[in-house]
């Protein structure tokens, strides 16, 4: 347990740097590029893990992530429904059944943690679930663009993100 003084120095920059982070995650989820909607369905997936991992039911005091995902998870529906909207059928076919995925993933997910975990485990298992979906967030980028034609806004987005978050 840290000395009064420096815990409300830690608390401070704690807070600081995950609203710095819902931040820069906000801007993340903005910055969209004219590339495949695969990265969108892993950013879907994501946000909507992590929201569950924010949730009070799974782990107190991190409403913020909770928040900021929930934000990010909209945002994902609305990019998701707009490339749907204008892609070839056989694509809006694929993107459907992705999202459809999605869904029974996050379902399961939700099932697992409420129905045959406790508190701790569910709050564990929820915890690698979110490191995992994030990872492959990431990944998914790199599968679609190369260091020449790497988006700025995107790269620049993920970076400042990912420093609070670091923190």
């Amino acid at each position: 347990m840290l000395p009064t003084g420096l815990s409300s120095v830690y608390f401070g920059w704690s807070t600081a740097a995950g609203i710095a982070g819902n931040v820069f995650a906000f801007v993340l989820f903005v910055s969209t590029e004219q590339f495949s909607g695969l990265p969108y369905i892993y950013a879907l997936l994501n946000c909507l893990i992590c929201s569950w991992y924010g949730m009070p039911v799974v782990k107190t005091g991190i409403i913020l992530v909770a928040t900021v995902n929930s934000v990010g998870a909209v945002f994902q529906l609305v990019y998701l429904s707009m490339f749907i909207t204008h892609a070839e059928r056989a694509i809006k076919l694929r993107m459907i059944g992705l999202i459809a995925a999605v869904v029974v993933v996050f379902a399961f997910v939700v099932f697992v943690s409420l129905g045959l975990l406790d508190y701790d485990e569910r709050q564990t298992f929820v915890e690698y679930l979110s490191v995992a979906s994030l990872i492959s967030m990431f990944a998914s980028l790199l599968s679609i663009i190369s260091v020449e034609f790497m988006p700025f806004n995107l790269s620049l987005a993920t970076f400042l993100m990912s420093l609070p978050f670091s923190a």
